[in-house]
């Protein structure tokens, strides 16, 4: 199974593609969609959904794995980081990718083991499950292959493969 991590945002969108095969898992790629400031939001959206569609064509990922919106103090962020998250879903949705979303918690659980782990400890448990050299750069590249790794490995418990 080919897996696209979605790490949303407007200014950058993260991205990871791994290859799950009977718990074997591999990236393929990761790297950032990056709008630049200044630009009205209509052309940042439109950019991030052209280069994510680009990414798709390219990649042909089976599902999309993306984070659960986090709602912090700055409203105004949140909504900007709403819009983009919209935009990747209507993407991913009109190419005929499933979706799947998971909430920071599950993405710590999944890959660290505890679902308060620090960002660090999901960092460095990434590169050492996938096996790499080093933490995925830039940060948001290193979160959208965390939220990929936790479809992988929660995708393919005993549970999924048993349809409970």
């Amino acid at each position: 199974m080919r897996i696209l991590g979605i790490d949303p945002g407007y200014a950058i969108v993260g991205f990871g593609i791994l290859e799950a095969d009977r718990g074997q898992v591999k990236l393929l790629g990761c790297g950032a969609i990056n709008t630049p400031a200044g630009v009205p939001m209509p052309q940042r959206l439109l950019q991030i959904q052209e280069d994510l569609e680009t990414l798709i064509r390219r990649f042909s990922p089976e599902v999309m794995a993306i984070e659960e919106l986090f709602f912090n103090t700055n409203v105004t962020t949140g909504i900007g980081v709403a819009q983009a998250r919209g935009v990747i879903l209507m993407t991913a949705a009109k190419l005929g990718v499933h979706i799947f979303e998971y909430t920071p918690s599950q993405v710590k659980q999944a890959v660290v083991g505890y679902g308060k782990a620090e960002k660090r400890q999901v960092m460095d448990m990434t590169k050492r499950i996938l096996h790499l050299s080093a933490v995925p750069k830039p940060d948001d590249a290193a979160d959208a292959v965390a939220i990929a790794l936790c479809h992988a490995r929660s995708h393919t418990s005993r549970l999924t493969r048993f349809g409970l």
